[in-house]
């Protein structure tokens, strides 16, 4: 089939293709311009599908996004880009389309770590939590009323899961290998406020447990959990909270540094090929993209937020309609929110190698508290429970670099708690993943 006519692409049709395009407008780009996405859904918003959608609160039709400027552009939803070919400058579509493109922006995103098909992965009643049709089907499933529900996996998914269903009044078992809910992002010393949450809201939880595999029964619907240590967890629906990894399948063998983790670029959100250099018509964006945050020491990180997604899209919509040398870093301090068992969480900056935190307002048995992150004597990060006055402060002495804790003399502030974030030991190593797509 022929190409289309060239002219700006987008791949990727959720949060971050739908800004960055209404950002190339707005920029003044007057071009053609394509949205591609491999999910027949118009792009919507993905936060409520954990909370309002799975509670019955919302429909998932009713999570689409407002388009915030005029596209006129052309929607190609529903196929899959599958391969990228550089030098003929063309993308191809699972539908067998070729589309042309003079710049592409890639912001395909993450998907849902699925359970293993080998071990039990393709029966009925396991469910990913990531996109609208995972809510809708694990909705139904909730609505037919099962009789013991087993979340795998400790992280926020999983615990906005537990917490929006246990106020469903659903039986909940959430089982993680780390000693606490949250422990890789947070630490066990706030991980444990979320775990005392899970256990008081009256789920069951299981550290230091890891699922090996599940059975079924006749029907071939889950029956059962396997564990590593023997053990048998009975359980008829399972939402696989694994994490995710990054959408970078269809760029294998199109020379760009990318892999499970992400699209490496430059500081300027352009894709890097196989020898490091940036490419002049490749941008990515939100969180496919894997780039050097200079405020953690230019290494590459991708990032996997809301804000972000936003963001680095209307940033690298910026830099696609500028010249070679008017190419602007995309300067960032990653920033999430999280609602669980009545508490808002609320994040700033990257925790990962922090050596120290400090409780500086609030206190971590009243469930209402601020922490911040060292490394090296110097602030990192900091996470709110439900005490989100002081944290606008303490992102601002984030970046700008200030020593760790960096406000030590607020008025309402009671004794300072310092101690060890208490992150667990990295996890055995995976099967490597190839360096280069």
């Amino acid at each position: 089939m022929s190409p289309e006519p060239a002219g700006i692409v987008v791949v990727g049709a959720s949060l971050a293709g739908l800004r960055g395009a209404e950002a190339l407008r707005r920029g003044g780009y007057d071009g053609p311009l394509t949205l591609v996405g491999a999910e027949a859904h118009r792009p919507y918003d993905r936060p409520p599908l954990s909370k309002h959608v799975l509670a019955g609160e919302l429909s998932p039709e009713a999570t689409r996004l407002p388009e915030l400027a005029s596209l006129r552009a052309r929607w190609r939803l529903g196929s899959a880009a599958v391969a990228l070919d550089r030098t003929a400058r063309a993308i191809r579509l699972a539908d067998g389309a070729a589309l042309a493109y003079e710049k592409l922006l890639i912001a395909t995103g993450a998907e849902a770590r699925p359970w293993p098909v080998e071990t039990g992965g393709g029966l009925a009643g396991i469910h990913t939590l990531r996109g609208c049709d995972d809510a809708a089907a694990l909705r139904a499933d909730l609505v037919a009323g099962p009789r013991r529900v087993l979340i795998v996996g400790g992280g926020l998914i999983g615990c906005e899961a537990a917490s929006c269903l246990r106020d469903l009044g659903l039986p909940v078992t959430l089982v993680d290998p780390n000693p606490t809910p949250l422990a890789r992002s947070l630490g066990t010393l706030v991980g444990g406020v979320v775990a005392a949450c899970l256990r008081e809201s009256g789920a069951v939880f299981r550290p230091g447990t890891q699922v090996l595999s599940f059975e079924g029964d006749e029907a071939g619907r889950v029956a059962r959990a396997r564990l590593a240590d023997g053990g048998v967890i009975e359980a008829d629906l399972v939402i696989a909270a694994l994490g995710a990894t990054r959408a970078t399948g269809w760029l294998r063998g199109a020379g760009l540094m990318a892999d499970a983790g992400g699209l490496t670029c430059d500081a300027a959100c352009r894709a890097r090929d196989t020898d490091g250099a940036p490419c002049p018509d490749i941008y990515a964006a939100g969180d496919v993209a894997r780039w050097p945050i200079r405020l953690y020491g230019g290494r590459p990180v991708s990032v996997e937020h809301w804000g972000n997604a936003v963001e680095q899209a209307v940033h690298a919509a910026r830099n696609m309609l500028a010249g070679p040398g008017d190419q602007r870093p995309y300067e960032h301090l990653p920033a999430y929110w999280s609602s669980q068992f009545g508490i808002n969480i609320k994040a700033v900056g990257l925790t990962e190698g922090a050596d120290s935190i400090a409780v500086v307002q609030g206190s971590r048995a009243s469930r209402r508290f601020l922490a911040v992150y060292g490394r090296a004597g110097r602030s990192i990060a900091a996470v709110s429970f439900d005490q989100a006055r002081w944290l606008p402060a303490y992102a601002a002495a984030i970046a700008a670099g200030a020593a760790f804790p960096p406000i030590v003399d607020a008025t309402d502030q009671p004794r300072v708690e310092t101690a060890v974030p208490g992150f667990p030991p990295s996890r055995a190593s995976r099967p490597a993943e190839p360096a280069h797509a």
